[in-house]
């Protein structure tokens, strides 16, 4: 047992551990989600968050310590990002077809997403602080982060927000959209992209890559606008 004990100790100062733990958790939580028939509700995000989560508490490790190793992964996002240009440029034909649709919906889901979250938590007796970090929850974290710490938030805050709101986006969303029988993959895309930003985002591309290509742009311009008028707005009224 002593034995044992040293030797995690001896790796868990390593850390390729976690990101191997972290590689391992993902491929697995995958597979559940291919088991489950890709059902939404076993999204493979979530189930790594949790997973990661229960095993750094159950040994006491720090996030410092866990993201030495995660850093490589974390690394990936940039280049991930840069990708999905690709579907976009072969989905630009489309994209350019329907211009003035994507304006008009982009402005109506970027206003919903931000006036639906100041609204109803000010009606819940939230405080001004957290109102401002839950305003930005449905754009891409740096962005989000930016622009509630330039309003007064916490960008930690605005941090966590963004993730469970891309989670609950990814795995709700495809239910919503088939309840409300909307079968175009390019809505389906769009929607997705300005309500769950990146992780819906990847969510619709595995599905179909017609609705990652607007759900990437969504994505983009969503974070833009936000980024542009919230800033502007919450000035003039607040």
């Amino acid at each position: 047992m002593k034995d044992l004990q040293e030797t995690w100790v001896y790796l868990s100062a390593s850390p390729l551990l976690h990101l191997t733990l972290t590689l391992i958790v993902f491929v697995g939580a995958s597979a559940i989600f291919v088991r489950s028939g890709r059902n939404p509700l076993a999204n493979p995000v979530l189930i790594s968050m949790i997973v990661i989560v229960c095993l750094l508490l159950a040994t006491n490790t720090s996030y410092d310590t866990y993201f030495d190793g995660a850093q490589f992964v974390h690394f990936l996002l940039g280049p991930a990002t840069v990708s999905l240009a690709i579907p976009l440029y072969r989905q630009f034909h489309r994209i350019r077809r329907a211009a003035l649709a994507i304006v008009v919906s982009l402005l109506l889901g970027s206003g919903t997403a931000v006036i639906s979250a100041a609204g109803i938590s000010w009606l819940l007796g939230a405080q001004m602080t957290s109102i401002v970090s839950l305003a930005p929850k449905s754009i891409t974290a740096p962005v989000a982060m930016g622009v509630s710490e330039k309003l007064g938030g916490l960008p930690s805050l605005t941090a966590v927000l963004v993730i469970v709101t891309g989670i609950c986006g990814a795995m709700l969303g495809p239910l919503v959209l088939n309840l409300l029988k909307i079968k175009d993959w390019s809505a389906r895309g769009m929607a997705i992209g300005v309500a769950s930003h990146g992780i819906g985002t990847a969510r619709a591309l595995q599905v179909n890559e017609l609705a990652g290509a607007f759900a990437g742009l969504a994505m983009g311009l969503n974070a833009l606008a936000t980024a542009i008028l919230l800033p502007i707005v919450w000035q003039l009224f607040f």
